[in-house]
């Protein structure tokens, strides 16, 4: 018997043959190639699971952020917790403003200083286009000094509480006002419409002590609030004013017309600073609450 090149081939248990098991190798082959699928899949799979982490998490930390910086969305709760930009300021509730007439017609309010520099603080008495230098003033807790005729009686009757004059002069004209002071209203116009105007004239600073003393004088009366006030006015030269003349009664009309506005700017003055004080307690009151 003769042997191939390269000696004979002892395996285990004895001799073989040199010719391979071909259908092992292919089972072998096939068994390796099954084992390769699965750890792919498997592989695969958690690969797949791992990238889908990542870009989640990207999302949730840089979504929409400027400059790359992290940035959490807002919760219900944190927009409700954004505090109001706007300022808050308490209600201020201030009263109605007072009425300027209240002041002149109730002397629990009245309570001003009440002085011939202050009813007749203007140096010249000034109505419109026509103006009239001051000449005297003059007052008196007695107003039945002040007065004659029958206007005496009728200031005494209804409690006259004060008597104040003055006396405007130009043109050889001239007007004493007087303004009497009472505790009501219904005491004004009681002697308003008693109409007794008989105020005494007020001589002085260029007009004669016989002004309107034994001559024919226009006379007048009327009444705002707790105040009656007259006119009595009349020519320098002891002239007689008649129903024709203008300069006299033109003066006379002025005079009425300046007293009004000097009682009620009195009652305008005291309403304003009432007002201003009612503010003041307001804002002081809405503080402290």
């Amino acid at each position: 018997m003769s042997f191939g090149q390269g000696g004979p081939f002892d395996g285990p248990g004895g001799s073989s043959s040199s010719t391979p098991d071909w259908g092992a190798l292919a089972e072998e082959s096939e068994a390796q190639t099954r084992r390769k699928r699965r750890l792919w899949i498997g592989g695969g799979a958690l690969a797949a699971l791992a990238v889908a982490g990542i870009v989640t998490a990207a999302v949730m930390t840089s979504g929409g952020s400027k400059g790359g910086k992290p940035t959490a969305a807002p919760t219900a709760s944190d927009e409700a917790a954004v505090p109001d930009d706007k300022p808050s300021f308490p209600d201020v509730s201030v009263p109605p403003p007072p009425n300027p007439r209240d002041y002149i017609s109730d002397p629990k309010k009245d309570k001003a200083p009440l002085t011939p520099a202050t009813l007749f603080a203007q140096k010249s008495m000034v109505v419109g286009e026509h103006s009239y230098p001051r000449t005297k003033t003059a007052t008196t807790k007695d107003c039945t000094a002040g007065a004659q005729g029958p206007l005496v009686s009728s200031l005494s009757h209804n409690g006259c509480r004060q008597l104040l004059r003055a006396t405007y002069s130009k043109g050889g004209v001239a007007v004493t006002i007087g303004v009497a002071v009472f505790d009501s209203p219904a005491k004004a116009a009681k002697v308003m419409n008693e109409n007794k105007a008989n105020l005494m004239p007020l001589p002085g600073g260029g007009v004669p002590s016989d002004f309107c003393q034994g001559t024919k004088c226009r006379m007048a009366t009327n009444a705002t609030g707790r105040y009656a006030y007259f006119t009595i006015a009349g020519y320098l030269n002891g002239k007689d004013v008649t129903g024709t003349e203008t300069k006299a009664q033109q003066i006379a009309r002025d005079g009425g017309a300046y007293a009004f506005s000097q009682i009620t700017q009195r009652g305008k003055d005291q309403a304003a600073k009432a007002a201003e004080q009612q503010l003041k307690d307001a804002q002081k009151k809405a503080g402290q609450s």
